[in-house]
């Protein structure tokens, strides 16, 4: 299998395997008019298996998404053909709009106007909980 290399992009790489479908579309990488390559299972010598998203454009990656739903994963910027800036994106503090609420009677199921915001409460076990009710996510 042959992907060409990017001269101007983005390369997320060590994304676990069978991640990569389901950043894609958390990222809505769909909706951009570039060139997208994901590459799953990809044979990884530290993973075992991993997934690679190969962007052909320079966007902006919510690092914060990134890092929970890939923890380990690494963002290459690429410019002008060379790799430009990495960066490992950690398990951010607090989640804006990216979990929901299980807990029926919580604020934020009922308040539509509300953002969805979910606050670290254990790091070792990458546990969330609600903003408004303190329910796991």
């Amino acid at each position: 299998m042959n992907i060409d290399s990017i001269q101007n992009g983005i390369v997320i790489d060590h994304i676990p395997a069978g991640k990569g479908m389901e950043l894609y579309g958390l990222l809505n990488l769909e909706a951009l008019d570039c060139q997208v390559a994901i590459i799953k299972n990809a044979a990884s010598g530290k993973m075992g298996r991993k997934d690679i998203i190969k962007i052909d454009a320079a966007i902006d990656v919510d690092l914060d998404l990134l890092g929970y739903t890939a923890p380990g994963a690494t963002i290459n910027i690429i410019k002008n053909g060379v790799l430009a800036e990495k960066k490992t994106p950690d398990l951010p503090e607090e989640l804006v709009g990216v979990l929901k609420c299980k807990n029926p009677r919580c604020i934020s199921a009922t308040e539509q106007e509300l953002p969805q915001i979910f606050r670290l409460a254990d790091r070792e076990n990458r546990v969330y909980r609600c903003l408004y009710c303190e329910a796991k996510a």
